[in-house]
């Protein structure tokens, strides 16, 4: 094998371009030959080509002129592909190639992946959400403990993680309701309690202690924002 050769081939600059786009471009709507088009457009601007044309494009490609100068169009009225004019500091035109558009559909398609596997998961947990709590309850819930739940989920943004510790910190108590479960997460809340650690802790010191005093009880039908409790429904120190 010729050295020299061999040398001067891993010299030679390579055609970057984002990873996420050799993982997604066929979920956007683009084929194979397509991409290597795209890619020869990239290797001709960073060779300072901008705007090359269907002639020298077929030139490193298997396909022809005509084959090409489809795909070419394809691409601009899919909207992966723009032809840009510019003007230099001689009032000169010139046009070039650009990928912008190409980049902006790949991120949004990334970005709506993320958020849909985001909404899966978060339906999951409130589907595990429920399970847990009809198990510790032994019993299908109720029309109104279901929505009790979907309140603290919606309404009152509890993550899920914390309202099955919540359950636990029932159970542990002895005091298996939903009343109660309310109103330890509306003290976890106002208490700034953001994680199972931070609960856990919390619910070491008031362990044990109990309550007095009457506290009007929440229903899910109730409106508007929650007020302030006449006295903490878990006294702490």
């Amino acid at each position: 094998m010729n050295n020299k050769w061999m040398h001067q081939l891993m010299k030679s600059s390579p055609v970057t371009i984002p990873s996420l786009l050799m993982e997604h471009y066929a979920s956007i709507g683009i084929n194979e030959k397509e991409m290597m088009l795209l890619l020869h457009i990239r290797h001709f601007a960073q060779e300072g080509e901008p705007f090359p044309t269907p002639d020298g494009l077929s030139g490193r490609m298997s396909a022809n002129i005509s084959e090409t100068a489809n795909l070419l169009r394809d691409l601009v009225r899919k909207g992966m592909l723009e032809i840009r004019e510019n003007q230099d500091q001689h009032g000169r035109i010139s046009e070039s190639y650009s990928l912008d558009p190409l980049y902006e559909k790949l991120l949004t398609h990334v970005e709506n992946e993320q958020y849909e596997a985001k909404e899966q998961s978060g339906r999951e947990d409130e589907g595990r959400v429920f399970k847990r709590f009809e198990e510790e309850f032994s019993r299908p819930l109720s029309p109104m403990e279901i929505e009790m739940i979907s309140m603290w989920i919606d309404e009152d943004q509890h993550d899920v993680v914390l309202i099955e510790a919540a359950l636990r910190e029932s159970v542990v108590s002895g005091k298996l309701n939903f009343r109660y479960i309310d109103r330890i997460l509306f003290e976890w809340k106002k208490n700034g309690i953001r994680s199972v650690q931070q609960a856990r802790e919390y619910g070491e010191r008031i362990r044990g202690q109990r309550s007095g005093g009457k506290v009007p009880e929440r229903t899910p039908a109730s409106s508007g924002p929650r007020s302030h409790p006449s006295y903490n429904w878990l006294e702490t120190d």
